[in-house]
């Protein structure tokens, strides 16, 4: 779904959209697993920067819901991860602010992107709001052991009798630090 200025000068635009696994691609090791329900409204804000300048933004204020598969940060093995976002942003034409002068911008300014052309894809702004909405770091649980180092193995569900790896012979100083402590705590 395309909001085009034309048309959003006419009249603000209400969307109630569900778009099937696929139809938005994601980066590659995550896919969506379930329908994209968005609803909300895209309307068009006349920013006016002098007598002769006026700015067409588009505003699109909505929610969204999903599911979303990606690997566990640990072991790699699949999570569904739900996401249930509501977002309010803001964007502009691009290239409206490159005035070549650098300032400083408002907290509510990093909430504006740019579009380019005539108007702005629906999908771009879902795409970027559910990869923002996802954590950072995925696990399938707090517990995770995660792969062996040596073997590769998943050491949740398959263990392995590989050696520790061995100590890095710079570190042994601090060993025996922390070694005489323990000790001395043990002692009293």
């Amino acid at each position: 779904m395309k909001f085009t200025v034309a048309e959003l000068e006419q009249e603000a635009v209400d969307f109630d959209e569900s778009l099937a696994p696929a139809v938005i691609d994601y980066v590659e090791e995550m896919r969506q697993v379930g329908p994209l329900h968005a609803a909300g409204r895209a309307d068009l804000l006349k920013e006016h920067r002098g007598p002769q300048e006026i700015v067409a933004d588009i505003r699109v204020r909505a929610s969204l819901q999903t599911r979303m598969e990606l690997p566990c940060a640990r072991c790699l093995d699949p999570v569904v991860q739900m996401v249930d976002s509501t977002f309010d942003l803001l964007f502009r034409p691009v290239g409206v602010d490159a005035d070549g002068v650098d300032r400083s911008i408002t907290a509510s300014e990093t909430e504006i992107g740019y579009y380019e052309g005539d108007g702005l894809l629906l999908e771009d702004v879902l795409r970027e709001q559910v990869l923002l909405a996802l954590p950072a770091k995925t696990l399938c649980s707090e517990d995770c052991k995660g792969l062996c180092a040596e073997c590769g193995r998943n050491r949740n569900t398959d263990p392995c009798n590989c050696a520790a790896a061995p100590a890095d012979p710079r570190w042994a100083a601090l060993q025996a630090i922390n070694l005489q402590a323990v000790r001395s705590r043990v002692k009293s």
